[in-house]
């Protein structure tokens, strides 16, 4: 029998072919290029170009700091305003400062994904103030390290993805 009338069942050639399998989120040359064991990481321009942005928004309320303050002041109460501006955006639950969110990547638990929370992002932060700027190598272990990590990545043992691969969820 047929639903439609006059037309048998049962007839026709073979069954229509699988559909093709979903397209993955980040193109595969990217991927390899800014990949780790565990998966696609964000390059080193998108990076730096994040945390140009970041100082960038950091140097506006540091100076005005300085300027009502004196030197000493204002850059200890700037150096807080930095402590706290990125352990609330790296460690709240989506991982961005505002210049992450503008060149769209992420900071990420390695183990686990999530957040890191916001006393790991303290840690991230000190680590990266005090440790990386030795010769620029903390930033630039990032180039040769297997997770793609830098030295502050690995004291908070985070990572930062792009957030096309590890979307933020709301």
């Amino acid at each position: 029998m047929s639903d439609v009338q006059g037309e048998p069942t049962g007839t026709g050639g073979p069954p229509p072919p699988p559909p093709p399998p979903p397209a993955p989120a980040v193109p595969a040359s990217e991927i390899q290029a800014a990949s780790g064991p565990s998966g696609p990481r964000a390059g080193f321009w998108q990076r730096f170009g994040a945390f140009i942005i970041d100082i960038l928004i950091l140097a506006v309320p540091s100076i005005v700091l300085v300027l009502l303050t004196g030197q000493t002041v204002g850059q200890i109460l700037g150096t807080l305003f930095g402590v706290v501006y990125f352990a609330y955006f790296e460690g709240g639950p989506t991982g961005q400062t505002i210049g992450k969110r503008a060149l769209g990547i992420r900071v990420l638990d390695l183990r686990a994904g999530g957040s890191i929370g916001y006393g790991r992002a303290v840690v991230r932060y000190l680590v990266k103030s005090i440790l990386s700027w030795i010769l620029l190598l903390g930033y630039l272990w990032m180039l040769w390290d297997r997770e793609k990590q830098t030295w502050h990545d690995k004291a908070a043992t985070s990572v930062v993805v792009p957030v096309d691969a590890y979307p933020v969820r709301s």
